[in-house]
């Protein structure tokens, strides 16, 4: 297998975020901290604090913090939100989750199967469907790469175990093209953008909080999407484990108010963009926004996990066994929770 090691600028993203939220979870101890989470529950009269990653400044989430509806919705069961450190890859919010200091937290099938490698502690409880257009393979404009064959003998970025790793081992696969064939270069996603574009790679496997900022340049474009490349990648939220068995009540509300927050999203998706500001880095702005947009339109809303998703999990599982991303298939239906019989 054709890989190369990490570029390494910085100290790892996940060493960086899982300590960023360690640290923020430590600080300001309350009694609410203490026996919150883990307290006697909702019907103990004292309220339950659910650890989530701060949004940032777009989406369900934002807009939920921003109005008061998600913690209105909580309420109802004794509970509200602590956000957190922020939104960032999965990997180290799953390893915040082992260690008690998060409660929820959202990542792809993909990075969500290699971090169920890991001993978990958390579970999953909701599935959107793969985004067939906001995630695939990325080239600049003019960069020679009109297929995916002719990704041969290039570079292509990818997050290790994560979404882009499964993206291009799936579109290899799709046009069998053995994996050895193209190198990959292992990369935060938030350091790739400026590798891509200044050619020290060929391509970018990727997903849309990254892609649209780049697409919407105007200077680069999907050589194949979701859709093309035949992705599984759903979108999932998790639940530590130990929240889920003492607040089961909290876990289905939470559900209820993603749910139908993304039904609405999915009809109006600029109202959940730009939720606090409309300028500065945070802010898509232009066509960048056009393209999200359309993204979101186009995509899938927060629904339980049903039995033809668990098939396509482990269909995902048994492909990152195949290509050796994982030793072994993992049992994704062991670390599962039917939130329609939670209450």
């Amino acid at each position: 297998m054709h890989v190369t090691r990490p570029l390494r600028t910085t100290a790892p993203a996940a060493l960086l975020t899982a300590t960023a939220l360690l640290a923020l979870s430590a600080c300001g101890t309350s009694e609410a901290d203490t026996t919150g989470a883990e307290g006697s529950g909702s019907g103990s009269g004292k309220t339950v604090e659910v650890r989530i990653p701060d949004p940032g400044n777009s989406g369900v989430l934002a807009l939920g913090k921003k109005d008061g509806s998600l913690d209105k919705a909580l309420g109802k069961v004794g509970a509200k939100v602590k956000w957190t450190g922020s939104a960032g890859p999965f990997a180290p919010a799953a390893q915040a989750m082992n260690a008690d200091q998060l409660d929820i937290a959202t990542g792809s099938i993909t990075s969500g199967i290699t971090s169920l490698a890991q001993r978990p502690g958390f579970k999953f409880f909701t599935a959107v469907d793969p985004d067939a257009a906001g995630e695939g393979i990325l080239v600049r404009d003019g960069s020679g790469i009109e297929s995916v064959t002719d990704l041969i003998g290039r570079k292509v970025a990818v997050n290790q175990g994560g979404t882009g790793e499964y993206l291009l081992l799936k579109a290899l696969a799709k046009a069998k093209i053995p994996a050895e064939k193209v190198e990959r270069v292992y990369l935060r996603p938030d350091q790739t953008a400026a590798v891509l574009n200044a050619g020290q790679v060929d391509a970018w496997a990727v997903w849309a909080t990254y892609a649209v900022a780049e697409i919407g340049s105007g200077k680069a474009h999907f050589v194949a999407d979701g859709a093309a490349i035949g992705s599984d990648n759903y979108s999932l939220n998790a639940v530590r484990t130990g929240f889920a068995e003492q607040h089961p009540e909290i876990v289905r509300a939470l559900y209820d108010y993603l749910h139908e927050a993304s039904a609405r999203e999915k009809k109006d998706p600029a109202g959940y963009l730009n939720v606090f500001t409309d300028v500065g880095p945070t802010a898509v702005t232009g066509k960048a926004k056009e393209v999200q947009t359309e993204f979101t339109a186009q995509g899938g809303t927060v629904d339980p996990i049903g039995p033809e998703d668990i098939a396509r999990f482990e269909a995902v599982a048994a492909f990152y066994a195949e290509q050796k991303v994982t030793r072994e298939k993992v049992d994704v239906a062991a670390h599962l929770l039917d939130v329609e019989k939670l209450t």
